[in-house]
């Protein structure tokens, strides 16, 4: 590791087999905290080569306990977080809405690293189980519509990462990497980036696969559809920008979408946009996210796939997905 620093510090970059074999061997336990801090810090101050965040992924999955959940054609609604706006966890919301409006989701989160509270922060304190047993996740999936991945059950080699994250407390390349790793290999999916570097690196990437994707980053700042501004969405040999009028909507500003900064906090508002009594800014916001994952699996136009969201929360699909979900065991 030691070499492999020096070189990093003298602005070098890594190929990407080199990328894997780092990564593999900070899993194995080859490396003591203080290296691996800084092999993280590195990627802190300089941006990650295309060739390395390839090697990385590469052993994420090759080391992750996969599930096939293939023949559900489940969608995945991530972002990388690291966005630093502290908004509710309006892709996990739009998970739902999406499962209400019949698409399947294979939801691959985690805790809140960057953020005051990610993913599994709020799943777990409103009660849905975690689980990397196949056959409750299939059953969750095609009974329910959305099963939920909690990455730390699925990237057991990870562990020794994990409260080294905690401490440092800001963006890693972990950040980048957690849409990628879904271990269900969804074949479809919508993420959100924190810049449009990275909406780029995304877009080599997937263009690389047979993944049906959208990718998205506000220009504003936001890891998602913020509906504050214009949006950059990349999907397979199409690149547009899109905001609140796409969606036959006014603007909204940044505080109407901000919230969740402690847990009981974002599970009041997750619930409330579920029972359809949250605010028109907040559930607007969920539905123009689920509307492009929805747009991205049906491919139909996006205000129609909008009203299809509208109509999850309206009709209260969504809070049933929800409901079973909670309930399955």
């Amino acid at each position: 590791m030691k070499e492999v620093l020096n070189r990093l510090i003298q602005h070098q970059t890594l190929s990407k087999s080199e990328a894997k074999e780092i990564l593999i061997n900070i899993a194995n336990g080859s490396y003591n905290t203080s290296q691996i801090a800084s092999f993280l810090t590195v990627y802190m101050m300089r941006s990650v080569a295309v060739e390395e965040l390839e090697g990385f992924r590469d052993a994420l999955l090759e080391l992750c306990l996969n599930v096939d959940l293939s023949m559900y054609n489940p969608i995945d609604l991530c972002g990388t977080g690291g966005d630093g706006k502290d908004t509710f966890n309006i892709s996990t919301l739009a998970s739902f809405v999406t499962a209400g409006a019949g698409v399947k989701v294979a939801k691959h989160g985690n805790y809140g690293v960057s953020s005051s509270c990610g993913s599994s922060n709020v799943l777990e304190y409103l009660g849905i189980k975690f689980s990397n047993d196949k056959d409750y996740l299939e059953r969750a999936i095609d009974k329910v519509g959305i099963c939920i991945l909690h990455a730390p059950l699925f990237h057991p080699a990870m562990k020794n990462v994990a409260p080294i994250r905690r401490d440092l407390g800001v963006k890693t390349f972990f950040n980048m990497l957690g849409p990628m790793v879904n271990p269900a290999f969804p074949p479809n999916q919508m993420v959100g980036v924190f810049n449009l570097e990275l909406a780029r690196l995304y877009s080599y990437l997937y263009q690389k696969t047979d993944k049906n994707f959208s990718i998205v980053h506000a220009l504003d700042g936001y890891d998602e559809i913020s509906l504050t501004g214009n949006a950059k969405v990349i999907s397979r040999g199409d690149e547009k920008i899109i905001n609140a009028t796409n969606f036959d909507l006014n603007p909204l500003q940044m505080s109407q979408i901000a919230g969740g900064n402690t847990i009981e906090n974002a599970a009041k508002i997750f619930l409330s946009v579920l029972e359809n009594q949250s605010t028109d800014a907040q559930k607007q916001v969920v539905c123009a996210n689920a509307a492009l994952a929805i747009k991205t699996v049906k491919n139909i136009d996006l205000k129609e796939a909008y009203q299809q969201a509208i109509e999850s929360i309206e009709s209260g699909n969504a809070l049933a997905v929800f409901n079973k979900l909670q309930e399955l065991n």
